[in-house]
């Protein structure tokens, strides 16, 4: 695990850094995705999640999901090009979830990935420490608009 910001970040997802969205390979070439805990942290508390539908494609870069948050609307962009194949239909009931718990409960898409190389550009293992600790020195978080 590696420690960002008082927070454990496991070290077998991928991260997208720059999104801050985390993705678990799971059987059958699914893949769960997440809003990481500084997201959620600097968007404060979620009040509004509102995915993708099911069976909808989505491209690189683009929303898989909205949400709403007391500091922060906006996208949930994905690392890749894909398909939603599930939802969190608890995230979508109790949006807060995401704040209290980004890792587990609060996940909110399992996704099909159209390439086999969806990995490409994400951050795991000994490396999620330094990225997020860059990404953060960098500030350009303060910059992003939806």
């Amino acid at each position: 695990m590696a420690r960002v910001q008082d927070q454990e970040y496991p070290d077998h997802l991928f991260y997208d850094v720059e999104n801050q969205i985390w993705y678990e390979a799971l059987p059958g070439g699914k893949i769960r995705a997440g809003m990481t805990p500084i997201a959620a942290s600097l968007a404060g508390e979620v009040l509004v999640f509102t995915p993708k539908r099911l069976g909808r494609d989505f491209e690189k870069g683009r929303s898989f999901a909205t949400i709403e948050c007391g500091k922060w609307v906006g996208s949930a962009r994905a690392a890749f090009a894909g398909v939603v194949e599930a939802q969190n239909e608890a995230l979508m009931k109790k949006p807060e979830l995401l704040n209290e718990d980004a890792f587990g409960k609060g996940w909110m898409l399992i996704v099909r990935s159209l390439h086999d190389d969806w990995r490409t550009g994400l951050v795991t293992g000994a490396a999620i420490g330094p990225a997020f600790g860059e990404w953060i020195a960098s500030e350009t978080y303060k910059d992003r608009s939806e």
